[in-house]
């Protein structure tokens, strides 16, 4: 064996640079950078120390030799070459990494199996005796790079990969990777902050990997100090001397850093489900006298070391990495930006995102930014003195688009009719709603012509929506191109559906424009953003159907037409209450009076919990799903409603052609289309409302009305129904103010029977 070796660690992408500087100051001699690699040259000692030592390394791979390989034969045969009595017993165990392709070899499990077979065949020579296969733990672990002909067949010293310290037995949905997280560290400038006695707070700590990895730099302990399975631990070449010496220097500086006085390490964490897991995985890393974590949300994060000392705010907030997701996250950066400003004057700050368009959205400007990888994931670093100077207000905007902004922003400002006392329909006096409040400053232009127009929106129909006693409403939809979107009301709620822009529109100016639009809701209406909830509306094609968003189960009562209704803002992309459909139920509840009533397609059931509140003499509801059938079951619940209520779960088009019953009032509004596993074949509107609608008809009373509606925008109605029934369009007459402008959210039909 050498006294010098040629070693290889490996890393994530783009922490190659730190990398070198790291392994240089622990010993590497001329070292080298490479694609998610370094290379150089050390003595056993020094692979070792940067095995013990390195923060930002995966691996350490000690090479044994470097050889041509034309195909898979000649690869068998340079393994084959090596005297493996050297480096493993012939009764030990092995496990084989093959990485890289070419020279005929393009499966990595066949190449692995050529190296492993040539190391078994060598082995077995001596007495016939071989070493088995262990891919967890086994006493020696090979590794073998194949790149554009040239083999490199190493030892792997680390044995599991480095970045796993042992301390982080839990983790939360998105964690960082512990030499990630050490490597932001030292881009952020910890070390240097840590040697002045600076302070760190993160206030998205998540299970606490940032504070682990910092507490562990300020206290200079090496980050692998506990492990006790190495790559080398029964390798035949290792030297248990060199390696107790260097284990018992690192303890030495490890005794010496505790006894310093702790620095100030704190993490704040919103989600209580995480912060058992991190004070788990705190105390596991021995650093609980250093670090303290609590339960607090961004919007009141507020550092408190003494008040004049200052450090580094290091956090690593959620990407949006679902489509749509982004938009939704924007107000998490806003609060950050925030309470950096209110609370951390003259603190350095690090904000680790793989979402930049929003980091720009904090409202505070970067100095320095590092692009790194959070595996696949290409991330910047955003580096910020939080002094006034760096504090922006906006995105910038061409010449002509702030002129055009400058244009809509003043006449939506025009003067509005002047405001005549109201009445409500019980003849009291409605009092004005004060006019909402805009911080013009932290607006964009584009943001601030928004804000005017849902300002001048909100004076036009919350004047209406107070007479008529309507509690839910559509604000805004897409009424300037530019901002597409709408935006409802749900009492002190806002539920915010973003369309997806047209190919011809730039997507990043798309995304600007719909932060820019976000950012004034909550100013521009008064309301809270904890209580805007924004989702992403797609266009759905073929057999596409919009799926489950999330399963907070949070459900919400509003009123509507003396009925009491639940909505779910946030786990679905509808919310249970089609707003559009107002006018039709509040209809179908003055006709209602002693009639049987037919509900198909039912949804949450909310025209059937009308017409009981009508006084129908009985109701029947029909949907394929469980889950709003349940949601149904709740609304008549919630209204007192439960006797002569019919639930029925089942495929529409096969209940109609099954039922015997006799309805006076029908109601349907099916969907586009629908290929629910619970029922045969599609269901297609345009192809199916006859059949529907026939079959609906039979069940339809002497005298009875049916009403049928939908939404698909380039609905036709074949013509032949009219020959048979009474029919009656009365599309203009569903619609309330609210939706004056989008005519086409859906077209409706009077049915009722001839003679």
């Amino acid at each position: 064996m050498s006294d010098r070796y040629e070693l290889f660690l490996t890393c994530p992408k783009g922490l190659e640079g730190l990398l070198l500087e790291e392994a240089s100051a622990l010993g590497l001699e001329e070292a080298r950078e490479h694609t998610s690699a370094i290379r150089g040259m050390a003595d056993m000692e020094t692979a070792y120390r940067l095995c013990l030592w390195s923060r930002l390394a995966n691996r350490v791979l000690l090479v044994l030799k470097r050889y041509s390989v034309q195909d898979a034969q000649s690869l068998y045969e340079g393994v084959l070459e090596v005297d493996w009595f050297e480096h493993l017993e012939s009764s030990g165990s092995l496990a084989v990494e093959f990485s890289g392709n070419g020279s005929g070899i393009d499966n990595t499990h066949f190449g692995a199996l050529k190296v492993k077979d040539a190391i078994v065949d060598k082995l077995r020579l001596k007495d016939g005796t071989r070493p088995s296969v262990d891919k967890l733990n086994p006493d020696l672990r090979v590794h073998l790079r194949l790149d554009r002909g040239e083999a490199i067949l190493s030892i792997d010293l680390s044995g599991h990969s480095l970045h796993q310290r042992g301390y982080r037995l839990q983790q939360g949905a998105a964690p960082l990777k512990e030499n990630l997280a050490a490597a932001v560290l030292i881009r952020a400038g910890w070390p240097r902050i840590a040697a002045e006695g600076g302070a760190l707070a993160d206030p998205m700590c998540g299970v606490g990997t940032f504070l682990v990895e910092a507490a562990m730099i300020a206290a200079d302990i090496a980050p692998n100090m506990t492990r006790e399975q190495w790559g080398f631990s029964k390798w035949l070449g290792h030297v248990p001397a060199l390696w107790k010496k260097v284990h018992a220097e690192a303890e030495e500086r490890a005794a010496a850093g505790m006894a310093k006085p702790p620095l100030w390490i704190r993490g704040y964490e919103a989600d209580p489900r995480l912060i058992q897991p991190a004070r788990n995985n705190i105390e596991r890393a021995g650093m609980g006298d250093w670090v303290k974590v609590y339960q607090g949300e961004v919007a009141t994060f507020e550092p408190r070391p003494d008040q004049n000392q200052k450090g580094l705010v290091i956090c690593n907030p959620p990407y949006g990495e679902r489509l749509g997701d982004e938009a939704s996250l924007l107000y998490l950066y806003q609060n950050l930006g925030e309470r950096l400003r209110q609370a951390c004057m003259g603190w350095e700050a690090a904000v680790f995102t793989g979402a930049p368009d929003l980091g720009k959205r904090m409202g505070i400007r970067s100095h320095k930014q590092y692009a790194f990888w959070n595996g696949a994931l290409p991330c910047k670093l955003l580096l910020i003195k939080v002094q006034p100077e760096q504090f922006v207000t906006g995105e910038r905007r061409t010449p002509e688009q702030r002129e055009r902004e400058r244009e809509q922003a003043e006449a939506d400002k025009a003067p509005l009719v002047p405001q005549e006392r109201q009445y409500n329909k019980n003849g009291n006096p409605i009092k004005p709603a004060p006019a909402p409040v805009v911080e013009q400053a932290r607006l964009s232009e584009g943001g601030q012509m928004f804000a005017n127009r849902l300002q001048k929106n909100l004076k036009q129909l919350g004047k209406w929506a107070r007479k008529e006693g309507v509690e839910c409403y559509r604000l805004y939809d897409a009424d300037m191109p530019e901002y597409s979107m709408a935006v409802d009301l749900y009492g002190d709620w806002v539920h915010v559906q973003e369309y997806a822009a047209p190919k011809s529109i730039d997507p990043e100016k798309a995304k600007a424009r719909m932060f820019d639009a976000i950012a004034a809701i909550p100013q521009a209406l008064g309301v809270d953003k904890n209580k805007v909830v924004i989702k992403r509306r797609e266009r759905q094609s073929g057999t596409k159907q919009y799926q489950r968003q999330a399963t907070q189960g949070q459900f919400l009562e509003v009123s509507e037409g003396g009925v009491k209704l639940l909505v779910n803002l946030t786990d679905y992309l509808d919310t249970g209450l089609f707003l559009d459909h107002r006018p039709l139920r509040l209809r179908i509840q003055k006709e209602a009076a002693g009639k049987r009533f037919l509900n198909l397609f039912c949804y949450t059931a909310t025209a059937t919990v009308h017409a009981a509140k009508g006084g129908a003499r009985s109701t029947t509801s029909v949907d394929l799903s469980k889950t709003y059938l349940d949601w149904a079951r709740r609304n008549l619940s919630l209204n007192g409603f439960s006797d002569k209520n019919r639930l029925e779960q089942g495929d529409v088009m096969a209940w109609l052609a099954e039922d015997r019953g006799e309805y006076e009032l029908i109601f349907i509004d099916p969907p586009t289309f629908s290929n629910s596993k619970r029922m045969e074949g599609i269901f297609d509107v345009q192809r199916d409302h006859v059949q529907l609608l026939d079959l609906a008809m039979a069940r339809l009373a002497k005298g009875g009305v049916l009403y049928f509606s939908n939404n698909f925008r380039k609905f036709e109605l074949d013509e032949s129904l009219a020959a048979r029934y009474q029919v009656e369009e009365i599309s203009a007459s569903t619609l309330d103010p609210d939706f004056a402008r989008n005519a086409k959210i859906h077209r409706a039909w009077r049915f009722s029977l001839r003679g």
